[in-house]
């Protein structure tokens, strides 16, 4: 699967089978190549992490609603209408130019 944004691929994505797999995310990992998406997701922590992530909550249309940056053992504020997120390592937001506001797309 791919992070589209205006025809753009901004990274590989890997989405976690089940609730067991989103819950750990990317706990206990020593990074991410490319983005996590959980969904459905409101909210998200780092605590077990071993890195700080950039956190993007998006609506059903992928609308980015909010996007942070959270150092390891740390909680996101509750965005009730985002319908997932995306996590990446911290700075690959910046990299990729993804900002609040922004339309994204998951392809296969």
């Amino acid at each position: 699967m791919w992070l589209v944004r205006d025809g753009q691929v901004l990274a590989a994505a890997e989405e976690p089978v089940g609730s067991r797999g989103r819950a750990r995310g990317l706990v206990g990992r020593d990074g991410i190549d490319g983005v996590m998406v959980l969904r459905p997701c409101r909210n998200v922590h780092t605590f077990g992490m071993h890195f700080p992530i950039d956190v993007a909550f998006c609506d059903r249309d992928g609308r980015v609603l909010r996007s942070s940056c959270l150092v390891p053992r740390r909680i996101s504020p509750l965005v009730l209408r985002a319908a997932y997120a995306l996590e990446a390592e911290a700075g690959a937001f910046d990299r990729w130019d993804l900002h609040v506001g922004d339309h994204v797309e998951l392809r296969p």
